[in-house]
């Protein structure tokens, strides 16, 4: 009997055509939109799956548990799972896995530096100027930015993603400060770069910070209000990580009381929910949740997210196993 697969929604055909060729049935959520879990649910009693290929969108607990006895594997297309029950997972046997792409951390990356650089050179203001109609002629004092060189580029986590950032900051003149459980010794040869042993100090001293950690109960609200008082005036704040990182309130009351200069923001605290506080604010960039959206990222994403899954069911171990 042919093995069945439900992909919760629709990915790079990579993943579909990979599994049919193996002879695998495969169902893919029709719409293009997040599904509900009652939707989730519903679907999963109904098709008797021996795995699932879910998304960060994609709440996975105890009920869609229930709703699937069959299901053997749960292969989030994402890097990270926090979307994801593991514990309760792992007691019922159900193995979970991600899909950390090799291309992912330079996707994410550029996506940063792009922020950053959007931030600096205020150019997605001025793309709206003149969109408006109210360009007439050049000003010497229009849309005055920031420049780069000789900057502090202060990262919180130096994992794939943020000494990848480093690398490329720091070709285009930037200096590197950064904080970590653990000190990065390669960054520290390669790019020069200043260790904080505390979020604190790192936060005095940075022109720009980015965030590149996991959404963890001890990251949830890493950035707060307080630790906002603590950045310079002139400093921008970079997201590309889990929206629930930042206190998104307490961001928006510091962006518009000039605490800090200005945020780039590619996730949300309430996502998809963005405050129209937020979205009101001319000097915050925002983006909906694409910084590993290239090509080559979300392709190998799918690739992995089917290899873990044909692996467990075909008698071998997954690689990108997450709860062991």
């Amino acid at each position: 009997m042919s093995k069945k697969v439900f992909i919760t929604r629709q990915i790079p055909e990579v993943a579909e055509k990979s599994l049919r060729k193996r002879g695998y049935l495969v169902d893919v959520f029709s719409a293009d939109r997040t599904m509900t879990q009652r939707e989730l649910v519903k679907t999963l009693k109904r098709g008797q799956y021996d795995a699932v290929l879910s998304l960060l969108t994609d709440k996975i607990d105890a009920k869609v548990f229930d709703a699937s006895p069959s299901v053997k594997i749960f292969a989030n297309y994402a890097t990270g799972f926090d979307n994801i029950d593991i514990a309760e997972a792992k007691k019922r046997g159900i193995v979970v896995t991600n899909a950390p792409a090799t291309a992912t951390p330079e996707a994410v990356a550029e996506h940063t530096i792009a922020m950053l650089l959007a931030l600096s050179t205020r150019i997605i203001e001025a793309n709206d100027f003149v969109r408006a109609g109210k360009y007439d002629g050049w000003a010497p004092m229009r849309f005055v930015g920031t420049d780069f060189k000789d900057k502090t580029l202060g990262l919180v986590g130096t994992g794939r993603i943020g000494e990848r950032v480093a690398q490329i900051a720091v070709a285009m003149g930037m200096k590197i400060a950064y904080t970590d459980i653990v000190q990065n010794e390669r960054v520290d040869r390669e790019c020069a770069a200043l260790y904080c042993p505390s979020l604190e100090e790192l936060l005095v001293q940075s022109d720009f910070v980015s965030l590149h950690v996991p959404l963890l109960d001890s990251t949830r609200h890493l950035i707060d209000e307080k630790r906002l008082r603590l950045m310079k005036s002139t400093a921008f704040l970079v997201n590309t990580a889990r929206g629930p990182v930042v206190d998104e309130r307490a961001l928006e009351k510091a962006l518009r009381d000039g605490v800090i200069a200005g945020a780039a923001l590619d996730v949300f605290e309430f996502e998809p929910k963005v405050s129209r506080g937020l979205r009101s604010l001319r000097n915050v960039v925002l983006a909906p949740h694409i910084a590993s959206a290239s090509v080559e990222a979300r392709t190998e994403m799918a690739e992995l997210a089917v290899q873990n899954i044909i692996e467990l069911l075909e008698g071998g171990k997954p690689r990108n196993v997450v709860n062991p």
